[in-house]
């Protein structure tokens, strides 16, 4: 399921897919995205991209035209590849720059940039 809070410049997408399942904010104020992978109890946080991710308004379309259309072709389809490296806990100056919406999404767990 996708939320998109134009408001507050905040997208949540929760993925309920057994082992597989995540939860990610795309936080377009503080320029981040943080996917919470359940299996791995661990948050991977990213900058936000513009040539490569989709901008607040475009990411509401995509998602209706993908579930009006089900097989729409889109250039905007965003995968990321994370690769394990060090991780560390979320500090108050990673939280100030990430925001409270990835503090309240990551908070206790391993972040990796």
């Amino acid at each position: 399921t996708m939320t998109i809070h134009s408001e507050e410049h905040i997208v949540d997408v929760h993925v309920r897919s057994g082992v597989y399942s995540s939860d990610t904010i795309f936080d377009y104020t503080h320029g981040y995205i943080a996917t919470r992978l359940f299996s791995r109890n661990a948050c991977f946080i990213m900058k936000i991209k513009k040539e490569l991710i989709p901008e607040l308004r475009e990411i509401g379309r995509l998602a209706f035209e993908r579930e009006t259309m089900k097989d729409v072709y889109s250039p905007n389809n965003v995968w990321a590849l994370f690769q394990a490296g060090s991780s560390r806990l979320g500090r108050l100056k990673d939280w100030v720059l990430y925001g409270k919406h990835i503090e309240n999404l990551c908070t206790g767990l391993p972040l990796y940039q």
